[in-house]
């Protein structure tokens, strides 16, 4: 089950990106508490509240970047309880990226991922999401390239510390630019 993201989920959402950013799954940097992490996590708050970021676009003027997000819980779920995942993403040129999902350590197995990958594919930000980068150096890089395959996302290439995924049906002219741009930067690693 999904439900919108808000700021009442913030300490859920730090715990689990930590959580995950200590595993490798997201940037190693936001496990600690630097003024780099804090600096994110003020910037992930006002998206909460506002559902934009505020940032500087490529062309050097500022931005306002939607960001819409979803706390999940299995089927199952007592009312009490806490989310065990979210999915939070990002609007790009007429659709969305996966920009950041992840799922309670302790309810990973069991087809959770897949259940909460099916329910943010599910909402109108899924159905139009195009883009899904994945932590090169998580250890589960390989399980969800798998899954997301299962939703039509196949692999377009690497960087750094980037793997990157493109739907299958992406407007063409973005399918392009976003190829052309991992393949510019795999030349660099």
């Amino acid at each position: 089950m999904l439900q919108p993201a808000h700021v009442g989920h913030l300490a859920m959402l730090r715990s689990l990106i930590r959580q995950g950013a200590q595993d490798g799954s997201f940037d190693r940097e936001l496990a600690a508490t630097t003024p780099e992490a804090e600096a994110f996590f003020a910037k992930l708050k006002r998206a909460l509240v506002t559902g934009y970021f505020v940032e500087e676009g490529r062309s050097g003027r500022i931005d306002t970047v939607a960001v819409p997000g979803y706390v999940y819980w299995p089927d199952d779920r007592n009312a009490g309880t806490q989310p065990v995942g979210f999915g939070l993403f990002r609007g790009i040129e007429g659709g969305y990226e996966l920009w950041l999902a992840g799922l309670d350590l302790g309810a990973r197995g069991g087809g959770h991922g897949r259940q909460l990958l099916a329910a943010l594919f599910a909402t109108p930000q899924g159905q139009k999401t195009w883009i899904v980068r994945v932590q090169r150096g998580s250890r589960y890089v390989g399980a969800l390239q798998h899954l997301l395959g299962d939703f039509g996302f196949k692999w377009i290439g690497d960087t750094l510390r980037l793997r990157w995924f493109l739907r299958d049906d992406a407007p063409a002219d973005l399918a392009s630019r976003v190829r052309d741009a991992v393949d510019a930067r795999s030349a660099l690693n």
